[in-house]
C-alpha cells in the first residue's frame, strides 16, 4: 500500500517491496518499493542549481557592499577625527571627504538600480588626482604636474564622451540593460 507525502520540492511515494514505483502510480502486487520523484511543475535540478548560485552571488554582493560601506564610513570618521585633532581643515581633507562620499554614492546607486554607472569611478579618479595635485604641488616637477593634469583632462573627456553617448544613444529601457 502506498503512502505519499509532498514537500515543497519533492514527492515521496513510500511502498513496501524491492521495486521503485513512480509517484502517483498505484503500488500493486509486485510493484512495491520506494521512489523519490519531482512533481510535474517542479524545475529541473540544473535550474535550481543556477538559482542557488545566483542567490549566493547576490549574498556575496551585499556582503561586499556592506564591507565597502562600513570601511568608507570608518575612514570618514577617522579623517574627521584627524581634522578635529589638528584643528585645521585643508582642501586636501575636503577632497578626500568628497572621494568617500562618491564611494558611498556608488554603493547606493548600485543597491537602488543594480547597475554601476561608469562615470562615478571616473569622478573619483578626477577628485583623487586633483587632491594629489593640491597636496604635492610643491614637490612635483613640471613634467609630473603636466602628466597629472593630462590624466585629469583625459578622465574629464571620458566622462564627457560617456554622457554624450547616453544622450545621443540612450539605452532601451525594455531590455534590462
Amino acid at each position: 500500500h502506498a503512502r505519499a507525502r509532498e514537500t515543497s520540492d519533492l514527492v515521496f511515494a513510500i511502498t513496501t517491496g524491492p521495486h521503485i514505483v513512480p509517484a502517483g502510480q498505484p503500488a500493486g502486487p509486485g510493484r512495491g518499493g520506494a521512489t523519490m520523484t519531482t512533481p510535474k511543475n517542479s524545475e529541473p535540478m540544473e535550474r535550481k542549481g543556477m538559482r542557488l548560485g545566483i542567490r549566493l552571488l547576490t549574498v556575496a554582493e551585499y556582503v561586499g557592499l556592506l564591507a565597502i560601506s562600513v570601511a568608507t564610513v570608518v575612514a570618514m570618521v577617522q579623517e574627521i577625527l584627524v581634522m578635529v585633532q589638528a584643528g585645521v581643515v585643508g582642501l586636501g581633507d575636503l577632497l578626500l571627504m568628497f572621494i568617500y562620499l562618491e564611494v558611498l554614492t556608488m554603493v547606493g546607486l548600485y543597491l537602488k538600480s543594480g547597475k554601476l554607472p561608469v562615470r562615478i569611478p571616473l569622478y573619483i579618479g578626477v577628485v583623487a588626482l586633483a587632491r594629489y595635485l593640491v597636496l604635492d604641488v610643491k614637490a612635483m616637477d613640471g613634467w609630473r604636474m603636466l602628466a597629472v593634469a593630462a590624466a585629469v583632462l583625459l578622465l574629464a573627456l571620458a566622462v564627457l564622451a560617456i554622457r554624450y553617448g547616453h544622450v545621443r544613444f540612450p539605452y532601451d529601457q525594455g531590455d534590462g540593460k
